[in-house]
Order: C-alpha cells, then sequence, then structure tokens
C-alpha cells in the first residue's frame, strides 16, 4: 500500500514539472522577446605583427611587418590595424615574431630610426669598450640593468688601488650594437655596450673609463633599491696583509751657497759641510 502511494506522488511530480515547463515554453514563444539560444562569436579583427624579430631603433619596412587575424574582443589596445599606418616607423624596444606593433613602442615617423629615438629628453647614450669578463660573460644585453665599477690605482708610488661603485640602475641600450640574442637563444658577446645616463653619470663614467678599469655588475630590474657604499682597499680587503710599497722618492738637499760680491761681479762658492 505504502508503495502505491509513493509511485503515485511520483507520477504526479513529474506530470507537474512537466507541466510547468510546457507553461514556460509557451510564455517564452508567445512573448517573442527572447529567440532561440545562439553561441556568440566575436568577429575577428585584422592587427599588424612583426614578421620576423626586430631590433630596437629599426625603421619599419613592408618585409617586417604582416597582418594577423585577432579576435576582436581581445585584442591588445593601441594596435594598429593597417600597414601603412606603421611603415617608416622606428622601433624604440625591441619585438619579436608575431608580436603586436603597438602605437607604444614605435617612434612618429617624422623622428626616424636608430639610437636617438629612445633616448629620452635630458639623458645621454654613453659607450664604453668592455671585454667579456666586464660585460658579465656575454649576460649584460639590451632592457636589463646594471651596476658601474671602477678600479684606479690613486699613484704608482702608492700602489694602493681603490675599487668603488659610480653609478647604479643604469640602463643599457645596446650591445656591440646588436640588440638580440642569436638563433641559438646564446647570449652575444659585445665589445661596446652603451648605457643611458645622466649629463652628470657621464662625466664619472668617461673619467673612470679613461682612469681606471671599469666593471659592470648585472643586477635585477625589479631591484631599484641604492646603496651607499665607501669602496674597498687592499687593507681592507685583506686585513693584516702587508702592502707592498713603491720605491721612496728621495729629494736631494740643495747646498745654498755663499754669495761673495766683488764690485759689480757676483760668485757663489758652496759650503763644504764638516764633521
Amino acid at each position: 500500500m505504502r508503495s502505491r502511494r509513493l509511485i503515485i506522488v511520483l507520477v504526479l511530480a513529474l506530470a507537474s514539472g512537466l507541466l510547468a515547463g510546457w507553461l514556460a515554453l509557451r510564455i517564452i514563444r508567445e512573448s517573442g522577446d527572447v529567440g532561440p539560444i545562439q553561441t556568440a562569436t566575436a568577429a575577428p579583427t585584422e592587427v599588424v605583427v612583426a614578421a620576423r624579430d626586430l631590433p630596437l631603433g629599426r625603421v619599419l619596412t613592408v618585409e617586417d611587418v604582416k597582418l594577423t587575424p585577432w579576435p576582436s574582443d581581445v585584442a591588445p589596445e593601441n594596435f594598429s590595424s593597417s600597414v601603412e599606418d606603421v611603415l617608416g616607423r622606428g622601433l624604440i624596444t625591441p619585438v619579436v615574431l608575431n608580436e603586436p606593433l603597438l602605437s607604444g613602442k614605435m617612434a612618429v615617423k617624422e623622428a626616424g630610426g636608430g639610437l636617438p629615438i629612445v633616448i629620452p629628453e635630458g639623458m645621454r647614450a654613453l659607450s664604453v669598450r668592455v671585454d667579456e669578463v666586464i660585460q658579465v660573460a656575454g649576460f649584460v644585453l639590451p632592457g636589463t640593468h646594471v651596476d658601474v665599477f671602477v678600479t684606479i690605482d690613486p699613484g704608482q708610488q702608492q700602489n694602493n688601488p681603490i675599487t668603488k661603485m659610480i653609478l647604479q640602475n643604469v640602463s643599457v641600450l645596446t650591445a656591440n650594437q646588436i640588440v638580440q640574442t642569436a638563433e641559438n637563444g646564446e647570449p652575444t658577446t659585445a665589445t661596446v655596450v652603451t648605457l643611458l645616463v645622466t649629463p652628470q653619470d657621464a662625466e664619472k663614467l668617461i673619467l673612470a673609463s679613461t682612469r681606471g678599469r671599469i666593471q659592470l655588475g648585472l643586477r635585477n630590474t625589479l631591484d631599484l633599491d641604492s646603496l651607499t657604499t665607501t669602496g674597498i682597499r687592499i687593507p681592507n680587503l685583506l686585513p693584516g696583509a702587508p702592502v707592498r710599497a713603491g720605491p721612496r722618492r728621495t729629494v736631494p738637499r740643495r747646498n745654498p751657497g755663499i754669495e761673495i760680491y766683488r764690485g759689480p761681479d757676483v760668485t757663489t762658492e758652496s759650503v763644504q759641510g764638516g764633521s
């Protein structure tokens, strides 16, 4: 008896559900406000991208760019949709294959190309010669930041050189005028590194490179802290180690002599030292 009642209740509940669904569907169709459910698909748009890896300062040509379909709902801001809009403009940052050419990555056409378009107002680009060791084994590349150290011997006679950090968090613009890594992904060894500095820092860098030996210290680009250092000399580096002194300069003692006047004539006779 109890099972029969349970079955009747289930049948009535099912019938009520079907009836409610049918009534809802009929109301929706009669209202005409809602049509069949369709999947919304954003129409693609065309975006100008790099046709190959391009270095900083490159003036864009037809061979450097191409149009590619891009979903309009996720298109990047400030993108270009016309090749003509980007031709003749210089890159102010390196771009890689298929990277969108956004307006913020290009200079105006009147600015031209090359390194000058990436130098902010009030700054200077200064190149210094380095070797692979000074360049941190080839890992100082465009876009990285470095500290500049200099080792100077104040005088040949003192033979007590000092090493001091003179510049911090300096941006690297170019490395041997090569602004991209090799095809195999290995860093490119450079002989000239161009740094972005203020005019005051440029003076320090020129003096350091002409009177001493400079070394670059690679730093994390997110590390913006500045430190104050006093420099290091050999006695501080190796306490207790003897410092070889250069040959002592001796100044010969001058014998003033005695001036003897004989009429209009004046003669000088040296004085012999006695015991």
